[in-house]
């Protein structure tokens, strides 16, 4: 193994990781947002915005993501054409809103009944019972899915190479493309994987312990 390879090309990489991270932070941000109001739609009792929500769902997280990839990349209509990197947070975001909204939708239905119906004979306004019980007790019942989801696609952000997103991944392919040595290549690039998505479980088996404790303590 030629470790100068990897000494000469660890700039690139991490350049590279540093694009993977930033793509998945913001797509998760998006992703939130946006399926929190998908989440608000599917739970309504008009049927038409519930079904809107579920056939959104359905679809985005039916489709793979590769070919959302694709068709946001080389297939839009009317003349747009978006960046590599546009393409790429728009797919992540649209993927990432459709679980997002079904893991706040169980933690909105884990909250009991009988709180809501307390905090609305107490005169609470409905914004304040969201904000004060549902959104509290929500965020404490997804927060481990989510980190354990949010590992996944780190994972998974490696497609968007595909479209020419400067990422790790294809940051690792250039290089050894250039170097002909995958081995070093991607093997550094493995190890930049492994610790990133490291640095969530841990973060998730801390989540879940301050969790335990709270619900103990409560």
């Amino acid at each position: 193994m030629d470790t100068s390879i990897i000494t000469n090309g660890l700039p690139l990489l991490l350049q590279g990781a540093g694009i993977t991270l930033l793509i998945t932070v913001v797509s998760l941000i998006l992703g939130t947002i946006v399926g929190y109001f998908f989440c608000l739609m599917r739970m309504s009792h008009n049927k038409i915005i519930s079904g809107i929500a579920f056939i959104y769902i359905w679809i985005f997280r039916g489709i793979p993501l590769l070919i959302l990839l694709f068709l946001l990349y080389y297939a839009t209509p009317f003349g747009i054409r978006l960046t590599a990197i546009q393409a790429a947070l728009i797919a992540l975001t649209l993927n990432s809103a459709a679980y997002n909204a079904e893991y706040i939708r169980s933690g909105m239905l884990a909250v009991k009944k009988g709180q809501i119906e307390a905090a609305e004979a107490i005169g609470l306004t409905p914004f304040q019972v969201m904000m004060r019980i549902r959104i509290p007790q929500v965020i404490r019942i997804i927060i481990p899915p989510y980190i354990s989801n949010a590992t996944s696609f780190l994972k998974q952000t490696a497609q968007v190479s595909v479209i020419t997103v400067p990422d790790l991944m294809m940051n690792a392919k250039n290089l050894y493309a250039s170097t002909y040595s995958p081995m070093e290549t991607l093997g550094a690039a493995a190890v930049l994987y492994l610790i990133m998505t490291s640095l969530l479980m841990i973060l998730q088996s801390w989540s879940e312990k301050k969790l335990k404790i709270s619900q103990n303590n409560s």
